[in-house]
């Protein structure tokens, strides 16, 4: 996956994140492949932001989006953002899994760069 396109799921979804979280403090992006069922598309990333000044703690969130592709109410569009968890920079694969397993998704996320995931937001640089 590379930058999302505009006005997509993804782009929506990292705006809300933007508006959440300071960009800077993203170290690490995983997107799960898009469901799509019926008129209605679902996207769920998991977000690695640095802990306050602490490089050696990670907070770990859930971001998911739910747009509607077809019918009366195409192009509405719901999001949240969870904080699910929080721990040390070396324990991030095992706090991921995690992630995958309660996703019940068969494929597992692909990580994608923070900078090329956000440059949907206006121009805003990452850190």
């Amino acid at each position: 996956m590379t930058a999302p396109a505009p006005e997509s799921g993804w782009d929506r979804l990292a705006q809300v994140v933007a508006a959440e979280i300071p960009i800077s403090e993203v170290t690490r992006i995983w997107c799960f492949p898009v469901l799509r069922q019926g008129q209605r598309e679902f996207g769920t990333a998991v977000i690695a932001r640095r802990d306050g000044d602490d490089a050696e703690r990670v907070r770990i969130y859930t971001a998911r989006y739910l747009l509607q592709i077809k019918g009366k109410e195409r192009g509405k569009f719901e999001a949240n953002l969870e904080q699910v968890g929080s721990g040390p920079v070396e324990r991030l694969p095992e706090l991921l899994e995690e992630a995958h397993r309660r996703s019940d998704d068969e494929d597992p996320p692909v990580e994608v760069e923070a900078a090329q995931w956000f440059a949907v937001c206006h121009g805003t640089a990452v850190g």
